[in-house]
């Protein structure tokens, strides 16, 4: 039940009233009747964003960062295989010469340049 969701925290009152199509008024006057805080005269202090919306962005969030990375992936294949296919055309080692150039190219010399 709603009321026992917005006790716990998972949903809100204003998510509750959109859902189910009516004033936050009708959804107080059913934490009023259905409420076992209510019963237990305990008070209910309801927070603005619920866990439940949490979660939801949360997830939003995660689609669109995995959308991201599919991306990143499809660019990355696309990139090797276009590499592949350079080195079987012009018969060159483009990986093998890429490599010594990123570990020669580090920025360290193994010069001394103190002092200068």
């Amino acid at each position: 039940m709603k009321v026992r969701e917005i006790e716990r925290n998972l949903t809100t009152v204003t998510m509750v009233s959109r859902e189910y199509e009516v004033s936050h008024t009708a959804v107080y006057k059913w934490l009023n009747k259905y409420s076992t805080l209510r019963a237990k005269q305990l008070r209910q202090i309801v927070e603005p964003m619920s866990d439940t919306h949490k979660i939801q962005e949360l997830r939003k969030k995660i689609q669109e960062l995995e959308q991201i990375i599919g991306q990143k992936q499809i660019q990355l294949e696309f990139k090797e295989k276009m590499i592949e296919l350079a080195e079987e055309m012009y018969q060159v080692d483009i990986k093998k010469k890429l490599g010594s150039k990123l570990s020669n190219g580090s920025g360290s010399t193994g010069k001394n340049t103190e002092g200068k």
